[in-house]
């Protein structure tokens, strides 16, 4: 039988105390153990449990793995929420795109210190490995694999939020690290995040005898993603300016890899994936771990979406963020062939008693007297928002858990969760898979992907039941017809899928990037939400810009000058 690692906060302060720092580049992990201090199997085996833990190692104001904030409220999937726009201030700079500064203390630079910090403890566990004897440790190179895996984890999440990043590996001495800077061209920087990949590729077995550990197909997935992005070439301004067809042939056949090992599967129900009850289900590639009654205090517990909880609900108190955009509910509307409203989705407010729609709604969005979370005992109730006035009377619900689920804990006003964060799951490399075949003009072979979840949608309807038996909305799902299914309707429809597949799970905003079309969508969207919600009066998109985050200016002062801003900042 397979055993989870536990990646609790008491083997971690044995091995390894996080420190205060000042800027991010002086981060050396400290405590007990340090690299040099070991020489043998057990205790490096300990710094790479630490890696592990390292990439689950952000908080609610400096985020590493849920990308609420930075992917979902910065698209037109959701809005910040909680008590109004000043309530945590700099996540309504970024919903508003030109009030973002580099100066911002909290989430643009917070999120900057904590993923180098994951990065470098993904450095010294690889030089304790490598020092090592090989005789002494059969497991070497797995090892080495795995913390080459989570160190471009941590890269690949902060390329996709700053772009112009530093990278450096185990060999950069503290001398070497200030003088890395970030012009790397773009794609080098891809080059050398996939460098890592591939050598988890090379070393990793297809099967870990551990849940959590990466494995070759969690990287040969990574790798696959990693390689979408780069194939879409930007130029200095963040504008795309050519789709590299060799590097979507490698999409392609890294994720048939994936998707022919027959390891993985679509779960039956979408929402398996967003209970703690069902994680680690056949649709999980790679997840970061959380737990809970794990002999620790409190458990190795998830708390980045601890403020997007009804406030208004009891049985939570706290806090009303990452409410969903009427733009997002209306999306969902589908005409009479089951299909989605692609041109006039958004011509009025959807009359969702009248309306059919795609079942995912219900499984994202909490909605007056719809069960929220399956719950059809205590629905979803208007009473529960907490600024209806600035944010409407939706909330989102994917990655909460109901307040008497043993894999829930609240402490203090916040919510904590053992639901894994699956970093890569199959419907994404279902969609990966799609979205090359389609720019490489074969969308006929991306066809049945697509419908593989437009299927497996229509089937999860199962958990959504109100207490008398009746189903809230008035669902209407169909698989695409191969009539018509043309290389723009086909890039039309992927985009479309993407969206309600990974819905307020924070993946929009950097498809939209990725797509070369945040700048017209995102002000198409904010024309006419900002008619329905006033705050988003000033909001504007900057192309050139606001595709990216600034460098924290405190990283560039740190390094006197050494990175260089981001345009537009």
């Amino acid at each position: 039988m397979k055993t989870k690692i536990i990646l609790s906060s008491t083997v971690l302060s044995g091995l390894l105390l996080l420190g205060s720092c000042k800027k991010a580049l002086d981060y050396t992990p400290t405590g007990v153990l340090s690299s040099t201090d070991l020489t043998s199997p057990t205790a490096v085996e300990g710094l790479v449990t630490a890696a592990y833990a390292a990439i689950g190692n952000g908080d609610m104001i400096g985020p590493i793995y849920s990308n609420w904030a930075y992917g979902s409220v910065r698209s037109d999937d959701a809005y910040k929420g909680g008590g109004g726009t000043s309530d945590v201030g700099e996540i309504d700079a970024m919903e508003h795109y030109n009030l973002v500064a580099p100066t911002m203390g909290a989430f643009v630079s917070r999120t900057w210190q904590n993923l180098f910090k994951s990065i470098s403890r993904a450095n010294v566990a690889i030089r304790a490995v490598n020092a090592i004897p090989d005789a002494s440790f059969p497991n070497k190179k797995i090892r080495l694999a795995e913390l080459k895996f989570l160190r471009a984890h941590s890269y690949f999440t902060m390329k996709r939020l700053y772009k112009n990043i530093p990278i450096f590996d185990e060999t950069a001495t503290d001398a070497d690290i200030l003088k890395t800077s970030n012009n790397l061209k773009n794609d080098d920087s891809w080059n050398k995040i996939a460098a890592d990949f591939q050598y988890a590729i090379d070393n990793l077995p297809v099967s870990q005898p551990e849940l959590g550990r990466a494995n070759k197909l969690a990287a040969q997935a990574y790798l696959a993603k990693l390689k979408l992005y780069q194939a879409y070439e930007q130029d200095d301004k963040h504008q795309v300016i050519n789709i590299n067809k060799t590097r979507l042939q490698e999409v392609v056949a890294l994720t048939q890899a994936v998707i022919s090992s027959g390891k993985y599967a679509l779960s039956a129900d979408i929402g398996d994936n967003f209970l703690a009850e069902t994680k680690n289900g056949p649709e999980s590639i790679f997840a970061i771990q959380f737990s809970i009654n794990d002999g620790t205090t409190n458990g190795r517990l998830a708390f980045e979406d601890g403020l997007n909880y009804p406030h208004g609900a009891p049985q939570y108190g706290c806090c009303g963020f990452h409410a969903a955009s009427q733009n997002l509910v209306n999306a969902h509307t589908t005409d009479i062939n089951g299909l989605p409203n692609f041109d006039n989705f958004n011509n009025s407010i959807a009359d969702l008693s009248t309306a059919t729609v795609d079942p995912r709604l219900d499984h994202t969005v909490g909605i007056d007297g719809h069960p929220y979370k399956y719950d059809n005992t205590r629905p979803f109730s208007n009473s529960w928002v907490r600024d209806p006035g600035v944010y409407g009377n939706f909330h989102t619900m994917r990655h909460q858990q109901l307040a008497n689920s043993p894999f829930y804990l609240k402490l203090g006003p916040f919510m904590g969760t053992a639901l894994n964060e699956d970093v890569l799951r199959y419907d994404d490399i279902l969609l990966i898979q799609a979205e090359a075949y389609i720019e490489l003009g074969q969308q006929n072979n991306a066809l049945p992907l697509i419908n593989q979840l437009r299927v497996r949608a229509a089937a999860s309807t199962g958990r959504l039941k109100k207490a008398d038996g009746t189903f809230p909305s008035k669902y209407n799902i169909q698989p695409y017809p191969a009539t018509g299914w043309t290389q723009d309707y086909a890039r039309k429809a992927l985009q479309w899928e993407r969206r309600l597949e990974f819905a307020t799970e924070g993946s929009r905003f950097f498809d939209l990037v990725r797509w070369g079309i945040a700048e017209p969508t995102l002000n198409a969207y904010i024309a006419v939400e900002k008619n329905r919600r006033s705050f988003l009066a000033t909001a504007k998109f900057t192309a050139g810009r606001d595709e990216y985050l600034p460098i924290p200016q405190s990283e560039i002062t740190f390094t006197n000058g050494l990175y260089k801003q981001n345009p537009g900042y």
